[in-house]
């Protein structure tokens, strides 16, 4: 019986589609109409599922490798899968019990969080991981300081409320006593705290001092840079997984480059709205480093304000059902930390300091 105008697939082939992946998927061999009706005892024959390979086949579902071998998943073939015949999946009691454990037994700084985060991951997926620090996407003036260094030179600190640290060398045009420089600062805390870029530059309108202004000035650039620096620290794990694999290396020099890995993360999130589980197959045409690869990815953090990602990176015959679970609890898991120890972001600035 036929589903709906817009799907393409019967009831049967769904059926016959996802055990075929169930199976390619732990024995990595092609699948062949008579594996599928004696392992799970159909009660089609032979023929019938052989019928509708064929038809898998010619819409682009399955390939046979060999003309008189069984078949295997192609890349539409996965997609399918994932976002209409996969369902809910979730990790034993037991593992999630153990992976808590581990969380809470770590300390509670934010790097150690990362690193056991990646490397849950990339042992429960036998692929790679990553988790890249929180961030917030439209960054907010916290506090400024100004520091009389030596001569004309100073040293201004301006603290973001991401945690973010930017120190910047100074030259003014003659020097200036350090209780002056106390008076600007304090006068820029009280007019500028929590404002965004945007911010920065309409109160810049109303300054009259000329030092403040100047300064003013330099502190919009840096909130500016920041808002445009996607992702400053990357945790990665299980990369000699993808090394040792030929048809997943590549995906390496992508995972390992932050301003690439940006952009996907960008690009992923661009098309859905939902900071939940997103997955890219096979790079979705866009990336050909991950034409042999699937990325399982969601973000976490404190709603919009404060956020990192969380993935794995492994080859498209993956058990897409745990490892989507993985990474939707270990995210749920870094967000519980988010939320309960961001107190006060001097937590996060540890090795996150741009100095420009």
């Amino acid at each position: 019986m036929k589903k709906t105008s817009r799907d393409i697939l019967t009831d049967r082939q769904d059926q016959i589609l996802a055990l075929l992946i169930r199976i390619f998927t732990d024995d990595g061999i092609p699948v062949g109409s008579k594996t599928l009706v004696e392992r799970f005892k159909l009660s089609v024959s032979s023929a019938t599922v052989r019928n509708e390979l064929s038809y898998l086949d010619a819409m682009g579902y399955l390939v046979q490798p060999h003309t008189s071998g069984g078949r295997v998943p192609t890349e539409k073939g996965y997609r399918y899968f994932v976002q209409r015949l996969l369902g809910e999946y979730e990790l034993p009691k037991s593992e999630k019990q153990m992976i808590q454990h581990q969380f809470h037994q770590a300390r509670i700084e934010i790097s150690q969080w990362m690193g056991l985060a990646t490397a849950v991951l990339a042992r429960t997926s036998s692929g790679a991981s990553f988790v890249t620090y929180p961030r917030s996407p439209l960054n907010r003036i916290k506090h400024i300081q100004l520091i009389a260094t030596q001569g004309r030179m100073v040293l201004m600190i301006l603290v973001m409320n991401g945690g973010e640290v930017s120190q910047q060398m100074l030259e003014l045009a003659e020097a200036i006593p350090q209780p002056r420089l106390s008076q600007a600062a304090e006068r820029l805390n009280k007019l500028m705290e929590g404002a965004s870029a945007a911010e920065v530059e309409i109160k810049l309108q109303g300054v009259d001092w000329l030092l403040e202004r100047e300064v003013g000035r330099l502190m919009l650039e840096a909130v500016s840079r920041s808002d445009n620096r996607l992702i400053s620290r990357v945790h990665r794990a299980g990369i000699t997984n993808l090394i040792d694999d030929d048809e997943t290396r590549a995906a390496v020099h992508l995972i390992e480059e932050n301003s690439r890995l940006a952009r996907v993360i960008s690009s992923m999130f661009e098309e859905n709205s939902s900071n939940g589980v997103q997955v890219a197959i096979g790079g979705d045409g866009r990336w050909e480093e991950l034409k042999n690869c699937a990325i399982i990815m969601s973000r976490y953090g404190v709603g919009t304000n404060l956020m990192g990602e969380v993935a794995i990176v492994g080859p498209t015959r993956m058990p897409y059902g745990r490892n989507i679970s993985a990474v939707r609890y270990v995210a749920g898991l870094m967000t519980e930390f988010i939320s309960d120890y961001y107190v006060d972001t001097s937590f996060l600035s540890g090795g996150n300091t741009v100095s420009n």
